[in-house]
């Protein structure tokens, strides 16, 4: 069989690093108050990606940010062109933008839908108005119910990103939000504990007392009443993060899982431009310069705007492909895993996997591994046993 690593690419990611603000708990790879850069940010997107000489037909096609609606209705027009231009979407595929609630708007989402795209990920994080603001998120309820209901206009599928653990945040807010979110009807939520990252305002906060991390404890019981609660309600929980509406209507019993992110978790390899912008392709893995300006004055300049590169060898690339693939609720088919790997689980972790098995936070069945409802809670500290 053919390791995934080393097959040509079905799939696309592209970044648009622009937002309206920057939000206290955000490291991503943005630029906020800086719409003086989107026109040359499109003429050198446009450069970077006629550098593949050919289009590229892809299955899965994700722009992400940052946020992609933030451009003008003109702007995303021009941005879904010259991406489709060199990432055509196969017959059947998957083009996923995300969009920021508050610019949502009838012109973006007619933009939208003549583009083909299938999928609008809404960056919602919560329903609660005190909530969001503790999150200094720019969108309140009413901005959140008003985007759905566009995004549902144009898209065949809606996914909702939510958030928990926030400081102050109690079980029943949590248990509202779930509620609030699911009456919408969305096709898959994503749901996803607030962490403080170096560099983000909150980090500076919580070191000054300003902010104080939620309870362990109470964090987990969080998580445990999303799986509860959206499992309850027909969702799929098919990865650690993601929950999926299963089409009861199927008789393959299938579901609106993201496909793109399943090339991730599957260790496939993948196209990908814009600030930032990591790419797997031939077994390496490349990113693009974080530095908006920086990649700006590099693609312009007609130089790489790679700033880090790395070849994986076999096992540190098998040990990622398990990790990637334990995040999945299926787990890891054993067999498979080695045909695609050339390893075997027990080659690479078999002493940490009886470990992980006896303290009942991995269960083995047959020819397959995967997570407990316990290992669920602790996997972030699993994956660096494996890795």
């Amino acid at each position: 069989m053919t390791n995934p690593r080393f097959q040509t690419p079905r799939a696309a990611y592209v970044h648009v690093p622009f937002c309206r603000h920057r939000c206290g708990y955000c490291n991503f790879t943005v630029v906020a108050g800086r719409d003086d850069l989107i026109g040359a940010y499109l003429e050198a997107l446009q450069r970077e990606l006629s550098w593949l000489n050919t289009p590229r037909e892809v299955e899965t096609l994700f722009i992400g940010g940052g946020t992609p609606t933030h451009l003008s209705g003109a702007g995303l027009d021009q941005l879904l062109r010259v991406v489709l231009q060199w990432f055509p979407l196969a017959a059947d595929g998957e083009m996923t933008v995300e969009a920021n609630p508050v610019d949502m708007t009838a012109e973006r989402a007619e933009i939208l839908q003549h583009h083909g795209v299938t999928r609008l990920s809404l960056g919602v994080q919560s329903f609660d108005n005190g909530k969001l603001q503790v999150l200094e998120r720019d969108h309140r309820r009413a901005d959140v119910e008003h985007a759905f209901r566009l995004a549902r206009s144009a898209v065949s599928a809606v996914s909702l990103d939510m958030m928990f653990g926030v400081p102050g945040e109690s079980i029943q807010t949590w248990q509202t939000d779930l509620e609030s979110a699911l009456a919408l009807g969305p096709d898959h939520v994503s749901t996803y504990g607030l962490t403080f990252e170096r560099g983000a305002r909150f980090w500076s906060r919580l070191g000054k007392g300003q902010l104080e991390c939620a309870d362990e404890d109470l964090e987990g019981k969080m998580y445990e009443r999303a799986i509860d609660v959206l499992t309850e309600a027909g969702f799929r929980h098919y990865e650690v993060s993601n929950f999926a509406r299963v089409d009861r209507s199927s008789s393959t019993d299938a579901d609106w899982r993201c496909r793109h992110n399943e090339v991730y978790w599957t260790g496939r390899t993948y196209y990908a431009a814009g600030p930032g912008a990591a790419r797997f392709v031939d077994g390496r893995r490349e990113v693009n310069h974080r530095s908006t300006t920086m990649y700006l004055r590099r693609i312009l300049a007609g130089q790489s705007p790679v700033a880090e590169s790395e070849s994986l060898d076999a096992e540190a690339a098998a040990r990622e492909c398990l990790v990637f693939g334990m995040r999945r609720l299926e787990g890891v088919k054993k067999s498979r895993f080695a045909s695609e790997t050339g390893f075997s689980v027990e080659a690479l972790c078999g002493n940490v996997l009886r470990q992980l098995i006896e303290q009942g936070a991995i269960i083995e069945e047959d020819d397959w591994v995967r997570l407990t409802r316990s290992g669920l809670l602790v996997s972030d500290a699993i994956w660096p046993r494996i890795l």
